[in-house]
């Protein structure tokens, strides 16, 4: 039983023959993918303010430390952003502020706000605005709350990171599977193309891998909405107990995972934290949002590489690296709307955003037509 399925309604059930063969599944058992993508960002860490504190984590800081960027700074980023050619502009932070973080639902009640994500929503048309498309991570949501930010960003995303129960989320305010499978359902009942993921390293074993795969994979096969997983392993920090996962284990679950994932999903790997060279012939097709102009800020000792090093490490595979945008192309090209009016606008505006954003589908996808 998944924790906190019962108390989220998740009616997830695994097969025994499903774990199985994925728990045989070597590297030998996938192909390489024919070719590697990347989307340009602008990360924007909204708030350091989280009301977990996950043991491996040193993005959150405690209360009456934690900032929240003004929308000043936010603009600021984004400008940068856009100048440097990017098209992404990637929101994250911790889950919803509680009331041990005064401070900053103080700052967001002075300009205006009565909760994070009213003030998330708030930046993320600022973002638009200056020609960068929105994809927020900000937790686990609820219904209400995802719904008042859907339409102004081009994906979100929450990793589901496991569905076990480690002691690496231990604490009064411990992560819930539950909750996050909820978070991933909510996504796909609101047409929102959606990313999630595993971190591997936290205290998990092969079942736990294997069962968090088939839950991704039922949800997607529910509602279609899932364009990528991170398959992330844990690494050394301040905070963290925890030591990298070997280049073995990663291989082997990066392999589970595409072996697990419908074709057209993604298997991504952090170019920035994992053995990426040694991974690609395990299936990795898409290595994530790498940013020229900012840090990694949850993971700040790991440096972005910069777009030759994807390029040195997709021609060693012998394969071509193309640019992408935030939401993944079959998402543009579906009668469904997997995305609001606004964000088709301004992929279709005119002015340089939207020229720029045509110029990278056209580029990743060459046979892209914008709508008639």
């Amino acid at each position: 039983m998944i924790p906190g399925a019962d108390e989220y309604d998740i009616d997830i059930t695994f097969d025994e023959a499903d774990i199985d063969r994925l728990l045989a599944v070597t590297p030998e058992d996938v192909e390489p993918a024919e070719s590697l993508t990347y989307a340009k960002n602008v990360f924007i860490p909204l708030t350091t303010a989280c009301r977990y504190t996950c043991t491996y984590c040193t993005y959150f800081d405690p209360p009456g430390e934690a900032s929240l960027l003004s929308p000043e700074e936010v603009r600021e980023t984004v400008k940068m952003g856009a100048d440097a050619g990017c098209t992404e502009a990637l929101f994250t932070f911790g889950d919803d502020p509680d009331d041990r973080y005064t401070k900053v639902n103080d700052q967001l009640a002075e300009w205006g706000h009565d909760s994070i994500h009213s003030y998330l929503r708030e930046m993320c048309e600022l973002a638009l605005e200056e020609g960068l498309l929105p994809h927020s991570n900000p937790g686990d949501q609820t219904r209400d709350q995802m719904e008042l930010v859907a339409d102004v960003n081009a994906s979100m995303g929450v990793m589901l990171e496991t569905t076990a129960d480690v002691s690496a989320h231990a604490g009064p305010r411990r992560k819930n599977p539950g909750q996050r499978l909820a978070t991933i359902r909510t996504a796909g009942e609101l047409n929102v193309p959606f990313t999630t993921g595993l971190l591997v390293g936290i205290g998990e074993g092969w079942r736990d891998r294997a069962e968090s795969l088939l839950a991704i994979r039922e949800l997607h096969e529910r509602y279609s909405h899932i364009q990528e997983v991170i398959v992330q392993n844990v690494v050394p920090n301040e905070r963290s107990r925890f030591e990298q996962p070997s280049v073995e284990t990663m291989r082997r679950a990066v392999a589970m995972a595409r072996a697990a994932l419908p074709d057209e999903v993604s298997v991504q790997v952090p170019p920035n934290l994992s053995p990426t060279r040694e991974l690609l012939d395990c299936g990795v097709d898409d290595l994530g949002g790498v940013s020229p102009v900012t840090d990694d800020y949850i993971n700040p000792e790991y440096a972005w590489p910069a777009l030759r090093e994807l390029e040195d490490i997709a021609a060693e595979a012998g394969v071509p690296l193309r640019e992408r945008l935030p939401v993944y192309r079959r998402f543009l090209d579906d009668e469904r709307e997997w995305t609001s009016a606004r964000i088709r606008q301004k992929i279709e505006s005119d002015g340089v955003a939207g020229e720029r954003y045509r110029t990278v589908l056209s580029r990743n996808e060459p046979s892209y037509r914008p709508p008639s």
